[in-house]
């Protein structure tokens, strides 16, 4: 008998049985492609390193990755081994070397990791890119350990093709409550006064404390075992990022990045080896067509962690001002309990 699930939980794990029509939307790629239109916002079902050669050289703007960590982790119908140091750093260079002519001259690239592939990815970042920042995620989540510290962070690089490369401050700055606000002559400096509070809209640094795992109750979340979240995604592609711009991920997964990228009206190519994973990337992109929300990031702001009555009243108070109280009131009752 099926397993049924809470009333709450809306985790995606629709299978293949009820979803073949998903599917049936992705592509295969075993040609060279002359024309990126004909693959852009598009799923691949594929090995990457199949696809890679096929893929038009400089065509990329930014390129989010998400690789195995060098753990033994199962993700559904395959299992990734453990591997020597020297075996992990083979395979990271197998598959930086070959996305590493499909970025454009001034496109960049983002690549998630644990603390200890961190050591290697980084290493073989620098041999390629021009490395910018490594940036910690505070996940929080995460199995104690009785002989060791609770892993809870997990790395994120960042690095460019060339010194002239996108990055869009303003857009990823982060909102955060003014605890003592300091006035000149009366008036507030560096921070607005609303009537939900006192903020400073404040620049963003490399250790990211202000985005959750995605779990049961959220709208994003799927049964894939890593899945990121898309608040992390959302910032990584709105600094580095235009309008436009063809954003790829080589590790698509449940399709985290190609959803955000619909959200925020990028183009997207993601390729994903796994057709259950493809197939609930093709349902959230569905789910895209009339939710735009990004959870966390409202009115073009990211708010911090465990901010969601602030996030309310900001969005009811924008609501008032554009006619659009009540459509917002039943949409912040709907998603209220997905909220961080």
């Amino acid at each position: 008998m099926p397993k049924v699930k809470a009333p709450r939980n809306r985790t995606i794990d629709t299978p293949i049985s009820e979803g073949q029509h998903y599917i049936d939307r992705c592509i295969t790629v075993d040609s060279p492609v002359s024309d990126i239109d004909s693959i852009l916002d598009k799923t691949i079902i594929g090995d990457s390193f199949d696809v890679f050669p096929f893929l038009p050289k400089g065509s990329i703007d930014l390129i989010i990755a998400d690789p195995p960590y060098n753990l033994t982790k199962v993700y559904n119908s395959s299992t990734f081994a453990k591997r020597k140091a020297s075996e992990y750093e083979e395979y990271t260079r197998r598959w930086i070397s070959a996305v590493y002519p499909l970025l454009k001259p001034n496109g960049s690239i983002y690549v998630c990791c644990d603390w200890e592939s961190s050591l290697i990815i980084g290493r073989v970042l620098m041999e390629y890119f021009k490395v910018r920042n490594r940036i910690t995620w505070q996940r929080e989540k995460g199995r104690g350990a009785k002989a060791n510290w609770k892993n809870g962070m997990e790395d994120i690089w960042f690095a460019t093709k060339s010194d002239e490369y996108t990055f869009n401050l303003e857009a990823v700055k982060i909102r955060r409550k003014v605890i003592a606000p300091y006035r000149v002559n009366g008036k507030p400096k560096d921070w607005v006064e609303t009537d939900a509070g006192n903020y400073r809209d404040t620049c963003p640094s490399n250790f990211w404390d202000d985005i959750t795992i995605p779990f049961w109750s959220m709208p994003e979340n799927t049964a894939h075992p890593t899945q990121k979240p898309e608040k992390l995604i959302a910032k990584i592609m709105l600094a580095s990022s235009n309008s436009g711009d063809i954003v790829f991920d080589p590790f698509l997964g449940s399709g985290t990045t190609s959803v955000v990228a619909k959200k925020l009206g990028r183009h997207y190519i993601g390729i994903e080896i796994d057709r259950q994973y493809c197939l609930w990337a093709e349902q959230r992109l569905e789910m895209a067509d009339t939710d735009k929300e990004i959870q966390g990031y409202v009115n073009g702001v990211f708010w911090e962690r465990n901010s969601l009555a602030e996030q309310i009243s900001a969005s009811v108070a924008q609501a008032e001002k554009t006619d659009e109280k009540e459509q917002l009131e039943d949409q912040i009752e709907l998603d209220l309990f997905g909220g961080q």
